[in-house]
């Protein structure tokens, strides 16, 4: 039996529609539809990796990847500063259980 996809595989695969920031080979940034700041992103990587503790060490180019995309979104929103997030695992507030950063900023 195929686990179900996240919400997020199926924004990835076009199967449910979303604002679509930024893409590439990596990963996708969509805004956040229940937004926590003037601008709150979801930095996705197309990899469905649960959550950090599933993180194998073939993923430390893609989290890279990500990390040094952060910086570049913010400036593309008009940000002179951020924050970021990663929630892992229930307890730690995780909603959707595929790996994503939010990037939030005013």
């Amino acid at each position: 039996m195929t686990p179900e996809k996240s919400i997020f595989s199926k924004i990835i695969d076009r199967e449910i529609p979303s604002e679509i920031v930024y893409e590439d080979e990596k990963c996708i940034v969509i805004n956040d539809i229940n937004p926590k700041a003037r601008i709150h992103l979801l930095v996705i990587p197309k990899k469905p990796i649960a959550t950090l503790f599933d993180l194998a060490p073939e993923d430390k180019d893609l989290m890279g990847h990500m990390m040094l995309l952060l910086p570049q979104l913010a400036q593309s929103q008009g940000l002179d500063g951020f924050k970021t997030q990663i929630h892992t695992g229930e307890s730690g507030g995780q909603e959707v259980f595929h790996i994503h950063i939010h990037l939030l900023g005013n």
